[in-house]
């Protein structure tokens, strides 16, 4: 029977018949890409039969709570496992999470320490398995079966984290899953370390694991280990953490299987029911007591990593009753060959870390802390990119738009009249590390990244200065390692780790916290290299609060045609422990020094050869002439900024060599200087009519909407253009092209090219 012949009778088919159908469709099905209707939701499951019928058996508040505490308790104790027995160097950093789901796939209780962007976007490759692979004859989902996965299509944020996903039942039903996620690195991408920005197409990105079955009885499948291990540069790495995340579901399971054995599955069952309902009712009622109004905001990357350009985040947050709306039209369209861009998960496990890190820490990490805040999109944006658009890099465009965010939020935090919460200015939010990869001096292939990108100034708060580089914004119990053990293993020295950067300020009433430098130079390999992968080198990626001022512009530094290390045995006096100096002193004769956009290829490295980048600092609140002068003379004397410069910024007048200030003329200075303010102001009407311009400018490559009309996306010039809601291609041309061309077009001018003089 095929849909023909029932349409052709004139009535609706039969359940046998629809079913045939459905059988026969899913039997021809060509390819289970990642499915839309998975992807794009990131609300909770509606209620099963089963989950009914537990809370109507057990509902008791002091019941839910005591097993709630045990399941999360084995959370954090699958934590510690991961943590200290991975092997992946993001295991031993913290950039890990474990958790329990629901049998529908929700994630409801995870762990509290490590990576909690995943808490709202882990749960989709469960849903796939459940949808396609539950009742597949040929697949199944069975006691002692284990899933990974990795492909951010189906779920996570990029294609460095996998995870292990193990189903558990109780007297053959399923009851909820376990699963353990770890930010592995190493993939196989067409760079070392699994982030490639070289990335021209999903196919350059190495391991595109769908979730699929790896094993069987409690045990690793040998034949699927040995292909994943020879699918990338470090198969002790691949086996190594399987194992980990395996046993560390294996204890979560032993802890819920002592639930089950105490207080039954249907306990089991409505904790992790009620505890996901609960909290999303309580987000609604939390969103209902803030201000109804809309707030617009924006932040710039200044570059794909492989070119400088001005590429938009867009963001309108709208509060209306208990709906809270995060609206990103208007963002740059989707680069089709460049790796910046996100599937839409990915921004969504942002925006859940803005409220589970900084504005509702308090609530129990998982779902259904985001499930009922909205996000809208253009679709084949840089925010919610097609699935044939590379990835890889998603942090760039998911942590300008977790800051475009967290600005906007403040502002309302600021307009509640009972807070319960600080107004909190934007964290810095680049990963400035070093990825590396290459033969080690032992002989192993490697490829990973150095700790330092779990390290970003704080904002600054309503009433204190931001923490100095200490945790990232994605994981805020996260740690930043230890340099000297990773250098037992790879052969490369930071001769400068985790030393504050000199005037890398965000200036205020209250100023951001400050991120450190990194030189790293390799040593003991002639077949060794770096990458970079972060923005900020032309225009912050981050805006100030009320007043306060973003952080400036670091680029990448090289030294060459040097070898530091005979320079600290022969003449160390000539190393010297800062950017600043070693850029601007050039202490080593005969070197090249030159400066970088932050988005560096991997890049092959001498002996000796300095590598140098610096972090930026979180963003400053409030006017920084508000600033009292004792924490600028504090500042200057814990070496966070220079006294030319605090003089300069904050209008203070002190004795250079005693710091001591004088408060009177210090007074008179910043009186002064509101006066130049109020001088130099112009009405706002009068502004706009000089400032605002009908088109993006033409000097530069500008990428999304251009001021109110976010119909319109601008794509690299005022004459290309695209109607947000109908997608086209977004080329860029390759780099080393646009070099050649103006090579040839020089050699042209002094007709060098076998025709005229230009």
């Amino acid at each position: 029977m095929n849909d023909m012949s029932i349409a052709g009778r004139g009535k609706l088919p039969s359940a046998e018949e629809a079913a045939l159908v459905r059988k026969f469709l899913n039997d021809t099905t060509l390819f289970l890409g990642p499915d839309p209707e998975i992807m794009q939701n990131h609300d909770l499951m509606p209620r099963t039969a089963d989950e009914e019928e537990a809370v109507a058996k057990v509902a008791d508040s002091h019941i839910i709570a005591k097993i709630r505490d045990r399941i999360q308790a084995g959370c954090d104790e699958g934590y510690e496992m991961v943590e200290q027995m991975g092997a992946a160097p993001g295991a031993k950093w913290g950039d890990v999470i474990t958790g329990v789901y629901s049998a529908s796939g929700d994630l409801a209780i995870a762990s509290a320490g490590g990576v909690l962007i995943f808490s709202a976007l882990v749960h989709h490759p469960i849903k796939f398995i459940i949808k396609n692979w539950m009742n597949d004859p040929t697949v199944g989902v069975r006691e002692g079966d284990g899933f990974i996965h990795n492909d951010s299509r189906y779920g996570n944020v990029h294609n460095t984290d996998q995870s292990m996903i193990v189903p558990i039942f109780h007297k053959g039903k399923l009851v909820c899953w376990v699963a353990s996620t770890v930010h592995e690195g190493e993939n196989g991408a067409i760079e070392p370390g699994g982030m490639p920005s070289m990335a021209e197409s999903p196919s350059d990105e190495g391991l595109k694991m769908s979730p699929f079955r790896v094993v069987e009885n409690y045990q690793i499948k040998r034949d699927i280990l040995t292909f994943l291990q020879n699918s990338v540069r470090e198969p002790k790495l691949q086996y190594e953490d399987m194992k980990v995340k395996l046993f560390a579901c294996l204890r979560i399971k032993q802890r819920i299987e002592e639930t089950l054995n105490t207080d039954g599955p249907e306990a089991l069952v409505s904790t992790l029911r009620l505890t996901m309902e609960n909290v999303r009712a309580e987000v609604k009622r939390r969103i209902s007591e803030w201000p109804d109004m809309t707030v617009r905001t924006y932040i710039i990357q200044d570059s794909t990593l492989r070119e400088n350009c001005v590429v938009k985040i867009n963001c309108k947050l709208t509060k209306t009753g208990d709906r809270l709306i995060f609206d990103f039209r208007g963002s740059a369209p989707e680069f089709t060959n460049r790796a910046t861009n996100t599937i839409v998960a990915g921004l969504k496990g942002m925006l859940a870390q803005v409220f589970l890190c900084y504005v509702w820490p308090d609530l129990p990490r998982g779902q259904a802390a985001f499930a009922p805040i909205e996000v809208i999109t253009d679709p084949h944006s840089i925010v919610n990119c097609s699935y044939d658009a590379p990835n890889s890099q998603s942090l760039m465009s998911i942590f300008t738009g977790f800051t475009a965010g967290q600005h906007a939020v403040a502002k309302f935090l600021y307009s509640c009249p009972e807070k319960f919460t600080k107004v909190h200015a934007p964290t810095f939010n680049m990963i400035n590390t070093f990825i590396w990869g290459g033969v080690s001096q032992h002989g192993e292939t490697l490829g990973n990244l150095c700790a330092d990108l779990n390290g970003m100034g704080a904002g600054a708060t309503v009433d204190r200065d931001g923490e100095h580089a200490l945790a990232p914004i994605f994981a805020t119990m996260a740690d930043i390692g230890e340099q000297e053990l990773n250098e037992e293993e790879v052969p490369f020295l930071q001769l400068v780790s985790k030393k504050m950067t000199r005037d890398a300020i965000a200036p205020g009433k209250y100023r951001g916290g400050q991120g450190y430098t990194m030189m790293v130079a390799t040593k003991d390999s002639e077949q060794w290299g770096f990458m970079t992968t972060c923005q900020g080198a032309k225009i912050p990626p981050l805006q100030g609060l009320f007043g306060g001022y973003a952080c400036g512009c670091y680029p990448l530094s090289k030294v060459k045609g040097v070898d530091v290390y005979d320079v600290l045995q022969n003449t160390p006096e000539k190393f010297k422990h800062s950017i600043e100096e070693i850029m601007n002193e050039q202490p080593f004769e005969g070197a090249s020094y030159t400066t970088h956009h932050m988005g560096m290829g991997f890049e092959i490295s001498k002996r000796g050869e300095l590598f140098m980048i610096s972090q930026g600092a979180g963003a400053g609140y409030g006017d920084l002439l508000e600033r009292d002068p004792r924490g600028v003379i504090k500042d200057i004397e814990e070496g966070l900024i220079s006294p030319e410069v605090a003089a300069r910024l904050y209008k203070m007048v002190f004795d250079p060599e005693t710091l001591a200030i004088d408060e009177a003329a210090t007074e008179a200075a910043r009186a002064a200087e509101r006066k130049a303010r109020i001088a130099r102001s112009r009405p706002y009407c009068e502004f706009v009519k000089d400032w605002s311009k009908p088109t993006p400018p033409t000097h530069l490559q500008y990428f999304g909407a251009w001021g109110d009309d976010v119909q319109t996306l601008y794509m690299g010039s005022p004459q290309k253009t695209r109607d947000a809601e109908t997608p086209r291609p977004n080329y860029m041309p390759h780099p080393k092209d646009v070099r050649i061309a103006e090579l040839e077009a020089r050699l042209a001018a002094v007709g060098a090219m076998g025709g005229e003089k230009q």
